[in-house]
């Protein structure tokens, strides 16, 4: 066992201050009302309690009830866990009876209750556990925070995210651990487990649950030890408690019960291999199969445990009768021999003594009895009594009442072995045991009552448990390694103790004392006591009864140290403590205090115990019952102490560094200690101190210390209320440095006259110093030795400080103890260094102590302490310079922005692509530490999660990416020095330029791109969690007037309609034409001869009419309002009603078709009012949110609008919402047998679920479908109409699988013949179309692949319904049903083609879409004969044209020759007149041709806005309209027949408005509204119903909406657009009215809506819009003005936003198309972000108002002819508004300052016209810096530094030549005119001083002036090295020449030569030699 560490005994240091602490949950529960209606509960009886919780068993209840009688609470800390860092928070989870609370406070809030759970029986254990839910799409786990609620019979489970989930337990649990995985379960043993078992195998203990509805399953573990070998095997050993979990390390502590021995498991998931070993069959020794049976048995009872063991009752909880296999006679160390006898027998107890198989409890498995299950003990079931539990209930009544069916239930499960084993999921491996005790039983360490991991200031780790019994606290080290199951245990050490608790954020630990007081160890190293305040001593009300000490003070806390090493007798001679020669006396007076002390500690409250550690705070709990929160002191507050101590900690080695810390700690936490700001002082005087320095000699340190005493007891005593000291303190006086100093050091030292300073007048501090004599160092202190390897360090901290603006005051103040070691350490260059840094600081210092020759040998130079000092500066200029430097020293975890800057520079300017991979060597020198060599850097900066890809990417765009994925922000970058920062800054501005569009957001934000970084935040979003309306979303503004609500169009009206149809109100029409729930105009002037009751009718026949039309616009409202509104949860869809009634002039009377007069059809407004039901569900948009319930509260009251209802639920399903609908409610709406309801639901759900193969809503439909249910099965009585749509369904659920079984099916379906009692006799061409459309539906674009189809020669089947022949033997199943004919229709055995031709029309085009397969195309053909042409319906005509198209699909040409030339040649040519040729049918024919090929040109270009396509079909259109127009003459109307000319209108309409869909086109907008007027005459339902169909599409989801031309979207279409349109309301005879509603199936966003980032508003914005070259077109790129809709994304290459107004984006589409196709799906809005200087189009459609056209046409005068008044008109950026209000404008009192004022507008404007006004500050900061040179009142050089890195950065680029200008940065005058002032500054004051450059050279004394800062600024800005090693190559230089030679040697950039020329060649001719630069410092 290693010793404890006792550093400084009787130091201490002062907590923070005590608050009492009472648990938040505790006030809650109190005032919580289910308080009450606990006792109420606890007077039921018993037996009632418990059955109304729904569990059983009697005896169960009554020991519940004795456990409620006392109400137990507990509580745990944790330090609270959100995302924010800032404010550190503490959450409770407090449990009492049956509530769980779980509150959050912190200092600054008070606690308030976050979620509180109250459960039905009492809670057994609440806390907090993180389960790890897989993701479904990758292996990626998403941690879930939750908190698990314990109760006897199962565990509730509640996530943060508000999902609930219970577990019910199998058995009784004794105690539950999270862990990383999941939860770990232990198993409650009972009393009588300790008899030896029948042969078998003991039950598992531990169970693991790795997320809430997992099974539980056993866990597995691996021994180490004597019984390697021995094969992986459940934890079955009741022996085994486990004290502690832990999630990293994933670790579990186990304590065996027997050994008294602690042992360390790692916690992992189980491999493969040991998985198959646990389940594998391997024969035991016994001879015995063990195996699935047992296994088997075991799963039968976990699952079976309803019937086993109620959880509820303890009376199932029996004893666990294997549990330790051969129990405790093998287990103690006494019968260890008894295991090696009996070798058959090892494998069955616990292996072995060494690894006893440890693991947590779980209880009683599966209660089952002995006494119930004589089978049990017969050997030929020992292998399945693995799992078997003895059955002991402590109640004598067990037995007989508690569980009588288990005897049955035992004999069952034997009976099946084919249960499946349960698979453990976790396995524990063996880490690190406690040495096995020796000697008598009594010493055997009785269980860890607290188990805990703490680390020490140098980053050990260790796990500490306490054990009570022997009062103390045992440490393990352990060092940790990547791989958990590696972790190391080198050693123990035991801390006398009787309560501990870590503190986390301190590294340390408080531990108490066995005599009660409070001390801090770091790791095993005692650091101090602890010093409580006042409070405590009020509140244990110690004052009055002092028996031996005068300060309160004391009594609680200085007992500690001599007390207790009384007690234990540690060997004091072990201890480097400085009270070692008094041993005697220390234990003398504590012989009688000791004793004493304990006496009155009995009277008044002590402190009993630790708990709750969260951070730095702990709970103390008193005897008295009081509990008080105490906080303890942090290490450092400063930054730049805590990076000092850090750098210390780095470098030295772990026992020095650690004696450095707890001096440190405890001289900073001394009792009434210095104030904060003084720390930095007092960590110089400790830290010299410690080096051997007498800092009271040291004048600048002595000035220091005028708040801070030198002797730590000082200190100390400072917070002593009375003057009475203890012995101790005298001892600790004597040990001091401070005595050890004054004895070892001569008070005077020599006197050297050398060292006198000569200005002494000027020496503020000489008057003062006794005598400046040379000090010299102790070098016994404990840094003496380190003193080159902290300076080291410390240099390389401050090089680290000054690339940061924030932190470089600090420097400083470092710089003077750098200064101080530089000249002790005659490092000259470093003071020369420090000297040009700080030229006006340094000078002041003089003083030098003196190192002796001896000593330095003591002294270890490391490495990397070279004479030329690393400055990062330097180093950074010589890379733009363009030279090789040696690679840059850092620390690793402490110089992070140094390494930071000098990779992206190695990467961005010397172009190194791998300077961050493989060269880091070149240019950085990573220092090793003096502790040990690391496991890994520790990344001290966040990491952001962006991964870092170099492709061919540019250096700039590599370099933005590395800096992200390093965590650098913009902010870091605010931070950069201007001169180091404008690389990087320059990198940015070329990437803003032309960013990637799919960098994550990390990237954008540090380019400035708002817009990318809103856009992928965005995408994040979308990707976590599906929220609607985040950020922007396209809300419509809320209406005023009442009556504008109920048409249902409100929503489509918004901004962004606004911004694309700006010019007209075209929207506005729109919503007139469709809306139905106003009364229309019925107007009928009455002639003088009509009667009034004839008017009447006259009025009614003409409302007809118009309700025709009415009736019909629903259809087209839903594709108007598509997917526009985001329901509210909490109120039902409001859905118009339509509106059937009219109004007639003048009087506005009302006209009403139910009056009677005339006859209206039944049923009439069915179909309609299911159309508006659609139309309103429509308007759902998919993202909302929308679940089950809202969908049934929607369901109507009055049984009238059922019909709506149906619709309603066919749109939930075309909006993808139906899934959510639960089954039950589906077959609840389905047996109600409404036959809308039926369509609307089986349509809806099959569309949800399109092309899934969903098998339960196959079933679902095969019951509507007679074909697919068995021939036997009873005849169910389904609607025709409710079979149609069944069929349609079953295409849609299997579209595009080419699924065999249902493509047979229906292929005979479309042929099915009418039967025998009148079934399948009426409306017979409706089912057999959609047959039709369903095969080809299944079979979509298969062609001839058709998999495994061949048989059915479904093409010449299809063909030969098409044609008509022979009927062909029905095949299969459907042969039962056909048997007899029908006796109504006769048919014969031909095929009825009227009514099979149109499915398999259709069904061929479909199978064979866009395969071109020319021979099938070719049985499509128009026949070429007049004979033939007399047999075809010309309607048929249309149907094969368009089918013969679609096959030919890349054969469509949009112009009207190629839709001509579908006319067979026989009508186009003249006709002979002796020939018979019925005009009717040819005109007919032709006409239906032409439809037919507009259709399919329709289809061709579908949203695709063609204008060639959309030129050739107006052309029809016209022409057709002519024919109408003439249609009334006799000639043509007898020929054309106005149904048919009116059937080839409305198709070419439609195919019009496809091809325009969703654009609102004004040409195809007048034709719609044309036909909107028309009412009279032939004007049918079905036409106004195609109209407004067009209508709809034409302006599809107001706009946002196209159609695609997808195979899908081209089945769905055409199922739609079928060309046979219902001829009244009621009619569905040749095809069902609700597939109309399909098209918006073809329906998908394509609408890009640019949004200014800026304002959020929906904006214009230039698009260019490249597509992919095919066989037609080349490529070609377009401009569009968005908001517009985009074309088909797989026909793009990329898409760009243009400038000038924008920030150019490019969306490129070769790659993927996925990132566009979610920006479109969410409203399709794409971020972007004006540039600076430019107006949106909106407010200067022209662009003349922005700056630049202004400066563009007088391109000098610009700068003169800009007015900062002007600034708001062209740019919105706040801060640069305010800039030039405040720095731009003449005000009083900046008359004088009219230059700079000048300076600062032509800045502002440089910024805003190049497009970086992040640059502004670089200018100013640029301006600043030659402003002060020119007045010469600098105190340091750092500004001249930036400036030459900018000049050098801008010589670079001006070398390389102006190729590249537009991406420099400063590229303006402004630069040359400020080098050039900074010049002529240096050059005059070169002119005037050349003599002080000289007497530089030589190393004489520099005076302290001006002189010597304007000189620094010389040297810094001309970069001339120092001059130590210039002296060599000057010598014999003479002239200009030899100096040009030697110039690479001299390393000085040849124009700053130059300027140097004449001093260097004066001072080489000169007589006197160089001299070291030193004298002239320090004489």
């Amino acid at each position: 066992m290693s010793e404890v560490v006792y550093e400084e005994t009787a130091t201490m240091i002062a907590a923070g201050d005590l608050q009492s602490f009472v648990p938040f949950g505790r006030e809650h529960c109190r005032n919580h009302p289910n308080a009450f209606n606990l006792q109420l509960r606890e007077l039921q009886p018993a037996s009632e309690l418990w059955s109304s919780d729904g569990a059983a068993g009697l005896v169960g209840s009554l020991q519940e009830v004795s456990l409620q009688e006392r109400e137990r609470e507990s509580w745990q800390l944790r330090k609270g866990c959100t995302g924010v860092k800032e404010d550190e928070f503490e959450e409770e989870l407090y449990t009492a009876g049956n509530m769980a609370v779980w509150s959050q406070g912190s200092r600054t809030q008070a606690s308030s209750v976050y979620k509180a759970f109250t459960v039905d029986s009492p809670v057994q254990q609440a806390l907090w556990c993180n389960f790890a839910v897989p993701q479904n799409n990758n292996d990626a786990e998403e941690v879930e925070q939750m908190v698990c609620i314990v109760q006897s019979s199962c565990i509730n489970v509640h996530t943060v995210t508000g999902k609930d989930f219970i577990s019910p337990l199998p058995f009784q649990v004794s105690n539950v651990w999270a862990t990383k995985f999941g939860l770990l379960l232990e198993r409650k043993n009972a009393a009588n487990d300790t008899q030896p078992n029948p042969p078998g195998e003991p039950l598992p203990t531990v169970f693991s649950i790795l997320h809430p509805l997992d099974e539980i399953a056993p866990i597995v573990c691996k021994p180490s030890g004597p019984f390697e070998g021995s094969r992986v095997q459940y934890v079955s050993d009741s022996n085994m408690k486990i004290v502690f979990t832990c999630c990293q390390p994933s670790i579990v502590v186990s304590y065996d019960t027997v050994q008294g021995t602690h042992t360390v498991w790692a916690l992992r998931k189980v491999t493969h291999d040991e998985r198959s070993m646990v389940l594998r069959c391997p024969t035991e020794p016994a001879g015995t199969p063990l195996g699935l049976m047992a296994s088997g048995f075991l799963a039968s009872h976990l699952r079976n445990a309803s019937h086993l063991d109620s959880p509820g009752g303890s009376g199932g909880s029996g004893g666990l009768g294997s549990a330790a296999g051969i129990s405790s006679a093998f287990s103690s160390p006494l019968h260890y021999s008894a295991l090696h006898s009996h070798p058959s027998r090892i494998m069955t107890s616990s292996p072995g003594v060494h690894s006893r198989v440890h693991s947590p409890s779980i209880s009683n498995m599966a209660a089952l009895s002995r006494a119930h299950s004589p089978g049990m003990a017969a050997p030929s079931f020992s292998g399945a009594s693995r799992f078997n539990t003895s059955f002991h209930s402590p109640s004598p009544r067990g037995h007989h009442g508690s569980l009588p069916s288990l005897n049955s239930t035992a004999n069952e499960s034997m009976a099946m072995p084919e249960m499946e084993p349960i698979i453990p999921d976790l396995c524990v491996e063996q880490l690190w045991s406690e040495a096995v005790s020796a000697g008598c039983q009594r010493e055997m360490s009785s269980q860890a009552s607290k188990v805990f991991l703490t680390s020490d200031l140098c980053e050990s780790h260790y796990l500490c448990f306490l054990v009570e019994s022997h009062q103390h606290l045992r440490c393990v080290k352990f060092i940790e390694s990547n791989d958990v199951t590696q972790l190391i245990f080198p050693s123990v050490t035991t801390i006398p103790a009787k309560d501990a608790a870590p503190l986390q954020n301190i590294d340390a630990m408080l531990v108490l004392e066995a005599c009660g007081s409070l001390v801090i160890y770091t790791g095993i190293t005692r650091v101090s006591k602890v010093h409580l305040p006042s409070p405590l001593s009020h509140s244990i009300s110690l004052t009055n009864h002092l028996p031996y000490l005068s300060t309160p003070v004391e009594t609680v806390s200085t007992p500690a140290n001599a007390g207790s090493r009384h007690i234990h007798r540690l060997n004091e001679d072990a201890m480097p403590s400085p009270v070692s020669e008094l041993k005697s006396l220390n234990i003398k007076q504590h012989e009688t205090s000791f004793f004493e002390d304990f006496s009155f500690q009995q009277a008044t409250p002590y402190i009993l115990s630790l708990r709750d550690p969260v951070c730095n705070r702990v709970t103390l709990e008193l005897s008295s019952g009081v509990m008080l929160r105490i906080c303890i002191p942090e290490i450092a507050t400063s930054e730049l102490v805590k990076k000092c101590l850090q750098a210390i900690r780095f470098i030295l080695p772990r026992e020095v560094a650690m004696k450095v810390l707890v001096k440190w700690y405890n001289i900073y936490n001394a009792p009434g200690g210095p104030s904060a700001h003084a720390e930095w002082s007092q960590f110089v005087t400790c830290f010299m101190t410690l080096m051997g320095y007498n800092t009271e000699r040291l004048a600048w340190t002595r000035h220091l210390q005028f708040e801070v005493p030198l002797s730590p007891v000082i200190a100390a005593k400072k917070a002593r209320p009375s003057d009475g000291g203890s012995d101790e303190d005298w001892d600790y006086l004597l040990a001091s440095h401070y005595h050890r100093q004054i004895n070892s050091q001569p008070v005077c030292g020599s006197v050297d006259p050398n060292n006198v300073p000569v200005a002494e007048k000027e020496d503020p501090f000489s008057a003062d110093s006794p005598s400046s004599s040379s000090m010299k160092l102790e070098s016994s202190a404990p840094l003496f030795p380190h003193i080159p390897a902290l300076f080291g360090v410390l240099h390389l901290l401050y090089q680290e400080l000054q690339l940061d603006e924030l932190h470089r005051a600090r420097a400083s103040s470092l710089v003077c103890l750098l200064q101080q070691l530089a000249r002790d350490l005659q490092l000259e260059e470093y003071v020369d260094l420090y000297w040009r840094d700080y030229p006006s600081l340094i000078s002041c210092f003089m003083e030098r102590c003196i190192i002796d020759q001896a000593a330095i040998g003591q002294m270890h130079r490391p490495s990397f302490l070279s004479s030329d000092p690393p400055c990062v500066f330097n180093w950074l200029s010589s890379c733009l310079r363009g030279e090789a430097s040696p690679p840059f020293p850092y620390l690793p975890g402490i110089c992070q922005r140094t390494k930071l800057l000098v990779l992206s520079y190695a990467l961005y300017i010397i172009g190194d692509d791998n300077a961050m991979s493989t060269n880091v060597w070149k240019y950085l020198l990573k220092l090793s530490a003096g502790q040990r060599p690391r496991v890994s850097e520790p990344n001290s900066r966040r990491q952001s999660s962006v991964k870092v890809r170099f492709s061919s990417e540019s250096l700039a765009e590599q370099l933005v990416v590395w800096l992200t994925s390093q965590g650098f922000t913009l902010k870091d970058l605010e931070s950069v020095p201007f001169g180091v920062a404008l690389p990087i800054r320059e990198a940015i501005y070329q990437c803003r330029e032309q960013p990637s569009s799919d960098w994550p957001e990390e990237v954008c934000l540090l380019i400035g791109r708002q817009d990318l970084t809103k856009q992928a935040h965005k995408m994040t979003l979308a990707k976590s969690k599906a929220s609607v309306g985040s950020g922007f979303s396209l809300v419509p503004p809320a209406s005023s007037e009442a009556d504008e609500e109920e048409d249902g169009m409100l929503d489509i009206i918004h901004e962004v309609t606004g911004l694309i149809w700006s010019q007209d109100l075209r929207i506005q029409e729109v919503r007139r034409l469709l809306q139905s729930s106003r009364p229309v105009r019925v107007s009928v002037v009455q002639q003088p001869e009509v009667s009034d009751h004839e008017y009447i009718e006259e009025k009614e026949n003409k409302l007809l009419q118009l309700c025709q039309r009415t009736m019909a616009l629903p259809v087209g409202r839903g594709l108007f309002t598509l997917f526009s509104y985001h329901p509210v949860p909490t109120e039902p869809l409001p859905v118009p009603k339509l509106n059937l009634t009219g109004r007639a002039p003048p009087r506005n009377a009302m006209v009403d078709l139910n009056s009677g007069n005339i006859d209206v059809p039944p049923n009439m407004t069915n179909w309609p009012s299911f159309h508006n039901g659609v139309a309103a569900g429509l308007k759902i948009a998919p993202a909302s949110q929308v679940d089950s319930a809202w969908i049934a509260y929607n369901k109507p009251k009055s049984p009238e609008l059922a019909n709506e209802y149906a619709g309603f639920l066919m749109a939930l399903g075309l909006n993808g919402h139906l899934t959510k609908l639960a089954t039950l409610n589906i077959h609840d709406y389905l047996t109600k047998g409404h036959e809308m309801t039926s369509i609307g639901l089986l349509l809806g759900v099959s569309s949800a679920k399109l092309g899934t193969m969903d098998m339960s809503i196959t079933r679902l439909l095969s019951i509507h479908i007679p074909a697919l249910l068995p021939p036997t099965s009873t005849e169910l009585d389904v609607p025709h109409n409710v079979q149609v749509a069944a069929v349609i369904g079953i295409g849609l659920v299997y579209q595009g699988t080419g699924h065999r079984h249902n493509a047979e099916v229906l292929l005979s379906e479309i042929g099915r013949p009418p039967g025998p009692e009148m079934e399948y006799c009426t409306d017979r061409e409706s089912y057999s179309l959609a047959a039709g459309l369903a095969l080809g539906m299944v079979c979509l674009g298969h062609g001839s692949n058709l998999i495994g189809m061949t048989d059915l020669n479904v093409p010449e089947q299809l063909y030969q319904y098409m044609v008509g022949g022979h009927r062909r033997a029905q095949a299969g199943a459907s042969r039962e049903r056909h048997k007899s004919p029908s006796y109504q229709i006769k048919e014969g055995d031909t095929i009825n083609v009227d009514v099979t031709c149109p499915g398999a029309t259709l069904a061929l085009a479909m199978i064979y879409l866009k395969t071109n397969n020319r021979s099938i195309a070719d049985w499509l053909k128009p026949p070429d004969t007049w004979f033939l042409l007399d047999f075809i319906k010309p309607e048929f005509l249309l149907l094969r044209t368009l089918a013969r198209c679609i096959i030919m699909w890349d054969e469509i040409l949009p112009n009207t020759e190629w839709v001509k030339s579908n006319i067979p040649q026989i009508m186009r040519g003249t006709f002979d007149p002796s020939e018979d040729i019925n005009m009717d049918t040819m005109a007919q024919a032709q006409d239906y041709i032409t439809a037919g090929a507009c259709m399919a040109l329709g289809l061709r270009f579908a949203g695709s806005a063609n204008s060639d396509a959309f030129d050739c079909l107006y052309e029809f259109a016209k022409i057709f309209m002519k024919m109408m127009s003439f249609a009334g003459t006799a000639a043509v109307g007898a020929q054309m027949g106005y149904y048919n000319l009116q059937t080839c209108l409305s198709m070419i309409l439609l195919a019009m408005s496809m091809v325009m869909a969703g654009s609102g086109n004004l040409k195809v907008l007048q034709l719609c509204r044309f036909f909107h007027k028309r009412t009279g005459g032939e004007m049918n339902y079905g036409f106004h119903m195609a109209h407004h169909m067009a209508l709809g599409l034409l302006f599809l989801g107001g706009g946002r909406y196209t159609l695609s031309t997808s195979n899908s979207a081209i089945a769905a279409l055409l199922c739609a657009l079928y060309p046979h349109f219902p001829a009244h309301s009621t009619d569905n005879r040749y095809h069902l009215q609700a597939l109309r509603h399909l098209a918006v199936l073809a329906a998908e966003p394509r609408l890009l809506v640019p949004v200014d980032v800026d304002s959020l508003k929906p904006c214009y914005a230039l698009l260019e819009v490249t597509y992919k070259g095919t066989k037609w077109y080349n490529e070609t790129t377009v401009e569009l003005m968005a908001p517009t809709l985009l074309p088909e994304l797989h026909l793009l290459k990329e898409v760009k936003v243009k400038g000038p107004r924008y920030w150019e984006l490019s969306l490129n589409l070769s790659k993927e198309t996925q990132h566009l196709k979610s920006i479109l799906v969410r409203d399709g809005v794409l971020y972007v972000k004006l540039r600076a200087g430019q107006l949106p189009y909106k407010d200067d459609p022209q662009g003349w108002k922005s700056l630049l056209a202004t400066a563009v046409s007088h391109r000098n005068s610009g700068v003169t002819a800009f007015k900062p008044e002007a600034i708001s008109t062209f740019t919105s950026e706040p801060a640069l508004i305010s800039f030039a209000e405040f720095f731009c404008k003449t005000s009083e009192g900046l008359k004088s300052r009219e230059d700079s004022l000048m300076l600062f507008s032509a800045m502002l404007y440089e910024c805003v016209t190049q497009e970086c006004p992040e640059m502004l500050p670089t200018y100013i900061a640029i301006e600043q810096a030659v402003g002060a040179l020119r007045q010469g009142d600098f105190q340091q050089t750092f500004p001249l530094w930036q400036l030459r890195l900018v000049v050098e950065l801008w010589d670079g680029r001006m070398l390389r030549g102006l190729a590249n200008k537009h991406d420099t940065l400063l590229t303006s005058e402004f630069l040359p005119v400020m080098k050039n002032a900074v010049d002529v500054a240096l050059d005059n004051w070169l002119k005037d001083h050349s003599s002080v450059v000289r007497s530089y050279m030589r190393g004489e004394v520099l005076s302290r002036d001006a002189q010597s800062i304007m000189l620094a600024c010389f040297l810094v800005y001309r970069s001339i090295p120092s001059f130590r090693n210039t002296q060599a190559n000057l010598e014999g230089c003479n002239s200009f020449a030899d100096l040009l030679l030697r110039s690479s040697q001299l390393g000085i950039p040849l124009r700053d030569l130059l300027r140097l020329v004449p001093i260097l060649l004066s001072s080489a001719s000169g007589p006197q030699s160089l001299l070291f630069p030193l004298q002239a410092f320090s004489t």
